[in-house]
């Protein structure tokens, strides 16, 4: 069976609104995990742990230790990319009401997700039970 050209847009659609509410949702989470550290924090802690491996005779500690700067580096690299969250949220906002609609997923099921209530008044998503047709 052959899809139609409108069955491959609404496809297409559908892909791109699932794209906009997991980025969304995945840089929520990724700030409720904690504050993200500020480059120079991080610059600093990566100073503090090349000395002390520098200073460490215990083999198995200063291997632990040499891992951390790598770790550190990471989160450096990650800090330089910060993520544009009005514009996840500008995604999120034209896409969810759709979303939502088509999987049956309603306000208290956004809130739970870590959505707040003002991105979902925005998105025009009502405070009510949404139910799968």
């Amino acid at each position: 069976m052959a899809l139609t050209d409108e069955h491959k847009t609404a496809l297409a659609e559908g892909r791109r609104q699932a794209r906009d509410i997991r980025a969304y949702l995945e840089a929520l989470a990724t700030r409720r995990r904690g504050r993200p550290a500020m480059p120079e924090t991080i610059r600093a802690r990566l100073a503090r742990v090349e000395t002390r491996i520098a200073n460490e005779t215990n083999a198995l500690r200063q291997l632990e230790l040499v891992q951390a700067p790598i770790d550190v580096a990471a989160a450096l690299e990650s800090a330089k990319g910060a993520v544009d969250m009005s514009a996840l949220e500008d995604g999120f906002i034209t896409s969810a009401p759709a979303y939502g609609q088509r999987k049956g997923i309603g306000y208290a099921a956004w809130r739970e997700s870590g959505v707040p209530a003002a991105v979902l008044k925005t998105a025009g998503i009502p405070q009510t039970r949404n139910r799968r047709s």
